[in-house]
């Protein structure tokens, strides 16, 4: 999955190009650096790759997430709909905005349950958030009708979905807004560097000054316009946008060898007559980061995710147990442990999730995922395949 396993002297040429003129940051100091704008020229890759009206590099994809609900306009009484099979930044993200986030449940697709949302929407309810997990997209069309029927703002969170679609559009396209991550394991590494997307330009704007401490950069002189607004430092730098330039030039490479990748272990596992897939709402459109399946039962889930380690099958994942992408292990979210004291709007707010029982458990406690690496030769991913299917066969 990660894009550093396919680094090679592209990356050096543009952080070389970067060093040679001594300026890291994105903005200002025209003149020393020699019209090298590599942050600017990523939002361009990115435009390009995902057909967004509005492209605006940032500095992680949490950074791309709160500058997002920053430039929605969501704050303090609001609520924000979101699933508990995620990475923690979606929940921190929605607080970091000083809204409160209200869990779903998610359906065999591992996102988004268009149904639970319908029962989660209250008069506070202002966003919608599905997470495409894992590199494949929510059921968007059900979760878009929901948004224009309750006047919601839909914003994806495809922070694990750079390259995915959904119906011919690239995911984080669809929504209102949507958010990317380029950290360190992602397909399309900066190494740290996120986006947002939207084909709104008052969104795109609100977001652009929001980023960089309220500047609006429409001006000219950064800094001397005066300040429309309020913001933060989640600028990306230029060090890291050079690096993404050179991996989203070989994303179609990328997303080839890891559908190919992906085909040698769905194939191994079919053979598997008690395991069932992840249900993709787009086939066509996965960007084939893991490949996703169901065991029986809990226990056998466990079994199975043993005997996958034991075999060496690196990436396995049994998510009930992981502490960053599952509510049940977020102790520190569950039992309020806030390193600074957190809004009584958002706690009066927020249900006492530690004695909350969700539907998603039966989902996830039965859930596998194995990562599926770019750097593996055709032989050697068919290999990898068959071993990891002869070890869940074994132990389920």
């Amino acid at each position: 999955m990660p894009g550093w396993e396919l680094f090679d002297e592209n990356e050096k040429r543009h952080i070389d190009e970067v060093m040679e003129t001594g300026v890291l940051m994105r903005y200002g100091f025209d003149g020393a650096r020699r019209d090298r704008w590599k942050a600017r020229e990523l939002e361009h890759a990115v435009q390009k790759k995902t057909g967004a009206a509005h492209v605006l590099m940032v500095a992680d994809g949490t950074a791309a997430l709160t500058t997002t609900l920053a430039a929605l306009g969501v704050g303090a009484g609001d609520e924000v709909i979101i699933q508990p099979f995620t990475f923690v930044a979606t929940f921190e993200s929605i607080m970091a905005a000083g809204a409160t986030p209200v869990f779903a449940e998610i359906d065999d697709t591992l996102c988004l349950s268009p149904e639970s949302v319908l029962e989660a929407i209250t008069p506070r309810t202002k966003v919608v958030m599905p997470v495409h997990m894992c590199g494949a997209a929510s059921r968007l069309d059900d979760l878009a009708a929901i948004c224009r029927e309750k006047n919601l703002y839909l914003v994806e969170d495809a922070c694990q979905a750079f390259g995915a679609s959904y119906k011919g559009a690239a995911v984080g396209t669809i929504g209102d807004a949507g958010c990317y991550s380029f950290d360190f394991n992602k397909i399309v590494t900066c190494g740290e560097g996120g986006a947002v997307v939207t084909n709104s330009r008052e969104i795109y704007e609100r977001a652009d000054m929001y980023h960089d401490h309220g500047h609006d950069h429409t001006k000219g002189d950064r800094g001397a316009e005066g300040h429309l607004f309020c913001g933060y430092n989640y600028r990306i730098s230029e060090l890291h946008a050079a690096i993404g330039l050179a991996q989203i030039a070989k994303l179609e490479n990328f997303l080839e060898r890891q559908r190919a990748n992906k085909r040698a272990f769905k194939e191994a596992l079919s053979a598997i007559p008690d395991i069932r897939f992840r249900t993709l709402a787009d086939p066509d459109g996965d960007s084939a980061t893991f490949v996703s399946f169901f065991a029986p039962d809990e226990a056998s889930a466990r079994r199975a995710a043993r005997a996958l380690k034991e075999s060496g099958t690196e990436g396995t994942f049994h998510w009930y147990d992981n502490n960053w992408h599952y509510i049940r292990n977020w102790e520190h979210f569950k039992g309020r442990k806030f390193a600074a004291p957190v809004s009584s709007d958002i706690l009066n707010g927020m249900p006492d999730y530690s004695k909350r029982v969700f539907k998603s458990d039966e989902i996830v406690s039965r859930t596998i995922s194995i990562t599926i690496r770019l750097g593996w030769t055709a032989e050697e991913a068919i290999t990898r395949a068959e071993r990891a299917a002869i070890a869940v066969k074994k132990s389920i």
